[in-house]
């Protein structure tokens, strides 16, 4: 081995040789940069396997724009009947298990059990005790005073009278349901506690339908429960936009007869207005039975008459066969307001 000893210059040239022999893929080799994964604009919404939505989008805006018009048609019928203002409102329309409507539902409550040909299968309508029992007071003659009731079963009697609201019901629901599929409704049986009736498996899905019913000051809900098995093969009919649009009915002569015997049956209030006048509260308080209260109303003046607070007519105070009567002398003409 020699004992030469190298130079700087030598050490930094076999350096510089070793160096290019190297293999080089470039000038310049930086690690590549780590790519993020592209973000998805869709949003990610968690499925619950235990509550499968099984009914479309589309088909829950039909069954809400159906039975929108349902609720305002049947408040009407049910004022009617009830010959008070009832408000029918539409709350929600959602898709859960049987099992959850059920457990849902107070007891003893209102539990009908509905066929309805040609759907397979058996429909529900609740009504919550809440409202029934007011609703069925006021079939009675009772008041508008809100009353508390207990929690018991429907008796006979109040069975018999459910059955004029539940009748009513369905004829407006098969008014409403027509231009989609003509159905016929039944009331099968009725129930006081909900979780004896089973028409479909506890985890099966069912559409409900839940109004809100307001009598006074009194409210109640009031749900119709749809199983998807029942609408499965309808589907297709619940998506088309078609019926949705209200159909114009030309009047018969027939309708115009039954509405006018309606209308002539209906009894409205009819006021004769004497006199008016002031007095003290002192005067008030000290009248008794013969005084005399003066008015600056001339005798021989016409007396208003008012139909359902309206001024209608124009009379003369007299006397017929022995009673109190009043002559009409002429039709009060009311000019539109410009």
């Amino acid at each position: 081995m020699s004992g030469d000893v190298l130079s700087q210059a030598e050490v930094e040239s076999l350096l510089s040789a070793v160096e290019q022999s190297r293999p080089q893929a470039g000038p310049t080799r930086k690690p590549a940069p780590s790519v993020a994964p592209p973000k998805s604009r869709e949003k990610v919404t968690p499925y619950d396997f235990k509550r499968p939505e099984r009914v479309g989008k589309e088909q829950m805006r039909a069954l809400q724009t159906l039975h929108e018009g349902f609720g305002r048609n049947y408040g009407a019928a049910l004022s009617a009947m009830l010959r008070s203002i009832v408000e029918v409102k539409l709350t929600s329309v959602d898709q859960l298990t049987y099992s959850e409507f059920v457990f849902s539902l107070e007891n003893p409550s209102c539990f009908n059990l509905l066929k309805a040909e040609p759907l397979e299968g058996h429909l529900i309508l609740d009504i919550n005790p809440s409202i029934l029992y007011p609703i069925i007071d006021r079939l009675l003659g009772g008041g508008r005073e809100p009353n508390t009731h207990t929690r018991r079963p429907l008796t006979e009697i109040e069975l018999r009278l459910v059955h004029r609201i539940t009748s009513l019901f369905l004829e407006e629901l098969r008014k409403a349901w027509e231009n989609v599929l003509p159905i016929q409704f039944e009331v099968v049986r009725v129930e006081s506690n909900p979780q004896l009736v089973q028409i479909v498996p506890p985890n099966e899905v069912v559409v409900l339908i839940s109004f809100e019913l307001t009598l006074g000051e009194m409210r109640g809900m009031l749900n119709l429960c749809i199983p998807f098995n029942s609408i499965e093969r309808i589907g297709g009919k619940l998506s088309a936009n078609s019926w949705i649009s209200p159909s114009r009915r030309t009047s018969t002569p027939e309708t115009i007869d039954r509405l006018t015997r309606n209308i002539r049956g209906a009894p409205v209030e009819m006021v004769v207005q004497l006199a008016d006048t002031t007095i003290a509260t002192k005067d008030l308080i000290g009248l008794r039975v013969g005084d005399i209260i003066t008015t600056e109303k001339d005798v021989h003046s016409p007396l208003a008459v008012t139909i359902e607070g309206v001024t209608k007519f124009r009379a003369k105070a007299g006397a017929l066969k022995g009673r109190k009567a009043i002559r009409i002398e002429e039709a009060e003409i009311r000019k539109a307001a410009t």
